[in-house]
């Protein structure tokens, strides 16, 4: 007896099962594969996951060092990224001037086009005006006429050019 219970405490059995059964009567028990009984540290026989005993298996293949090609391609992926990520700040940054460019030569390729356009309609009035031969003025237009002739096809080309 402890001096601090008035009660006396016996303990109980064990019958090396987990449980404390003092009455129970021990069963065979079937446990699946992988299971087994084991002793715990404090002296608890119980039911426990047990892994198979490794298998000695073929010895692991040698690595192989890493070739230049991946380690050239690992080291550039970043690279690449970063210069597209720079060129994408780039034209956002840029996006106003570029969008003002394309405005200009819109502007200068619409000034081209006239300018092909209108010049010859001038230099064609300019012309009737100095010559007196336009609308309005009374006078004929001189005509010229050329004919040509040539005989074989690396023959001598002859023509003649009239003026009335």
């Amino acid at each position: 007896m402890h001096a601090d219970t008035p009660y006396e405490i016996t303990p109980t059995t064990r019958y090396d099962d987990p449980y404390y059964r003092p009455t129970a009567v021990r069963q065979p028990v079937d446990v699946p594969p992988g299971v087994d009984w084991v002793t715990l540290p404090n002296g608890v026989r119980t039911l426990a996951y047990t892994h198979p005993a490794p298998t000695p298996s073929a010895p692991a293949a040698a690595s192989q060092p890493i070739p230049a090609w991946a380690k050239t391609t690992a080291l550039l992926a970043p690279t690449v990224g970063g210069g597209i990520a720079a060129a994408g700040l780039g034209l956002s940054y840029a996006a106003p001037g570029l969008i003002a460019m394309s405005h200009a030569l819109w502007s200068a390729a619409a000034l081209v086009v006239a300018a092909v356009i209108a010049v010859p309609v001038l230099l064609r009035t300019a012309r009737r005006a100095a010559s007196g031969t336009g609308q309005g003025h009374g006078g004929a237009a001189t005509q010229i006429t050329q004919n040509i002739t040539a005989t074989g096809l690396f023959g001598r080309a002859n023509g003649t050019i009239n003026h009335r």
